[in-house]
């Protein structure tokens, strides 16, 4: 048998050479990883990052999954759980750290850093306002490629994680409201919603996006009357049409909010913040002082600063706390309330995101695939790549396409 210059094999027979199908060599890209899951070390983080179901997926995958003692305790998971869907439990956060890929809720701690193999990828979220250039140097030291997911998106261009959660804090920041009307936490023992004979209450959204979206759903659901705030037009006229049904929408001028915080039983403040607005707050002191004894604010976008002047950031230790005769809930990671649900649906996102890096052969080999998970990367095998984290500290920060390039 020979072959051309053309790349077409011939066979020859007694009629003479006759073409053939080329056989060429394939090779298997798929990578077979070991995956980390470290126990959470923030007292008031009790989500984990993978639920057993996702394990034994990627186990069957041919992948090793490694979690840490009591990682998903908080979620109501037990060792057993996963170690009967294929986990490998180990005693320490050490021992995960030594993965090909650790997989985590919060964002890394700087003992944490130290204990990381080098070289290895760290999927968490950033959290950029409570780091130091410190720890991003750190993080470049040990020379290993970061990926924030919270800023991850799909194929669609959506940020899936953010989406997630947002739908959570939103749904929950609702039924938060209602626990702290009601007498139990010493509110003034009204029912949040309405019923036969007696006034809705009355619930102010400030914003109009996925979290503005789940807090209306959910107040709607229970009988209250919304009112919802946005700068976007379109916002507003795409949530009428999501939510189905007619809702009471405006945007933000000062006399009408004014007017309608008056007579508010609940406002959630689910606005998100960008630099520039961050010079103004949507709900001022004044106004806050004109509400109704009793009221309660749920301030969701605190971890931005907040969009109410007379918010602080409380912990899910103690949450609340009171300024005019209104109760103030201003705590960051709604979802951690409710850490099963927002690890179920944090493991919908992952594992296909983990199933796709090991189908590709590698972390390297998925970035160059997906710009959508490059959206994600802020540090490249020690390289600064995210141009807005090389601005804040002084580091200078590389292109990550020109490295993907490279390597």
């Amino acid at each position: 048998m020979v072959e051309s210059s053309n790349s077409l094999r011939y066979s020859l027979n007694k009629e003479g050479l006759l073409p053939q199908e080329e056989m060429l060599e394939t090779t298997l890209k798929k990578k077979e990883m070991i995956i980390g899951i470290p126990r959470e070390t923030d007292a008031y983080e009790n989500r984990v990052s993978l639920t057993p179901e996702a394990v034994e997926i990627l186990v069957n995958d041919g992948h090793q999954v490694i979690i840490a003692r009591d990682a998903g305790l908080q979620a109501s998971y037990t060792n057993h759980d996963y170690s009967e869907c294929g986990g490998m439990i180990v005693d320490t956060n050490k021992e995960v750290f030594q993965s090909d890929i650790v997989l985590k809720v919060s964002p890394l701690t700087l003992e944490e850093i130290t204990q990381l193999k080098g070289g290895l990828t760290v999927i968490s979220s950033l959290h950029l306002t409570n780091h130091t250039d410190k720890y991003i140097r750190k993080l470049m030291q040990k020379k290993v490629t970061a990926i924030a997911f919270e800023n991850i998106r799909d194929k669609y261009d959506h940020y899936p994680v953010v989406r997630s959660m947002s739908e959570i804090a939103g749904m929950a920041s609702i039924l938060i409201a209602g626990e702290y009307l009601s007498n139990v936490h010493q509110g003034k023992g009204v029912l949040l919603g309405g019923i036969s004979g007696i006034t809705p209450t009355e619930v102010v959204i400030l914003g109009a996006g996925t979290a503005a979206e789940y807090a209306a759903r959910a107040a709607l659901g229970l009988g209250a009357v919304v009112k919802v705030f946005d700068d976007s037009v379109y916002k507003l006229k795409r949530l009428q049409t999501y939510l189905g049904q007619r809702i009471q929408t405006s945007v933000f001028h000062p006399r009408v909010l004014t007017k309608a915080l008056k007579s508010a039983d609940v406002v959630v403040g689910a606005v998100h913040l960008t630099g520039a607005e961050r010079t103004q707050y949507y709900v001022t002191e004044e106004m806050v002082r004109g509400m109704k004894k009793g009221s309660v604010i749920v301030d969701i976008s605190i971890d931005q600063g907040g969009c109410v002047e007379t918010s602080k950031c409380m912990d899910h230790g103690n949450p609340v706390f009171t300024k005019h005769g209104v109760i103030h809930y201003c705590v960051p990671n709604i979802p951690s309330r409710v850490a099963r649900t927002a690890s179920i649906a944090l493991s919908n996102v992952f594992a296909p995101i983990l199933r796709d890096i090991g189908d590709a052969g590698g972390v390297k080999n998925r970035l160059r695939e997906d710009a959508g998970l490059r959206k994600g990367v802020y540090i490249f095998n020690g390289i600064l790549t995210n141009e807005v984290i090389g601005r804040r500290f002084g580091i200078l920060s590389k292109n990550l396409d020109l490295l993907l390039a490279a390597f």
